[in-house]
């Protein structure tokens, strides 16, 4: 097995906990505008924020990646989606925070996520057949997506 590396720099494992999910077939994009809505926000803000996402009841606010993305009536957000399939990846992922942090020792009340990482991970190239006897080329993209958090 690999050794793993994070990318937060500055860990300290007594006031810190941290989670990651590799190798994930989903939008690197999606991940990476998730990412920046979660940072700061409690573990049970980001669950409660994630779950209406998936229900349609809140947006993601796109920020990097919003050419050609509607605007949404929500307060705050110009630019926004429901990036269903990413954000319960992602729920998952906090789960999995939580139980490391429940593992620790750590105050779940007071956890508060600092940082969160996407890393675009392997290429998974491969064809679909089309028409004629020609093919069509099938890039799937894997992602890599870090959360940290600490005792608030």
């Amino acid at each position: 097995m690999p050794k793993r590396y994070f990318a937060f720099q500055n860990f300290d494992a007594t006031k810190h906990v941290r989670a990651a999910i590799r190798e994930k077939t989903i939008s690197h994009k999606h991940a990476r505008e998730i990412a920046v809505a979660m940072k700061g926000l409690t573990l049970e803000k980001a669950r409660d924020y994630l779950l209406d996402v998936t229900n349609f009841k809140r947006s993601i606010p796109f920020r990097r990646y919003k050419n050609q993305v509607g605007h949404k009536s929500d307060p705050g957000t110009m630019s926004g989606r429901y990036p269903q399939k990413a954000a319960t990846e992602i729920l998952k992922l906090l789960d999995n925070l939580e139980s490391n942090a429940e593992y620790k020792g750590m105050d779940l009340d007071r956890l508060k996520i600092i940082n969160t990482t996407v890393h675009k991970g392997r290429l998974l190239k491969r064809f679909i057949p089309r028409a004629m006897g020609r093919s069509s080329a099938k890039n799937d993209a894997m992602v890599h997506v870090e959360i940290v958090a600490q005792e608030a």
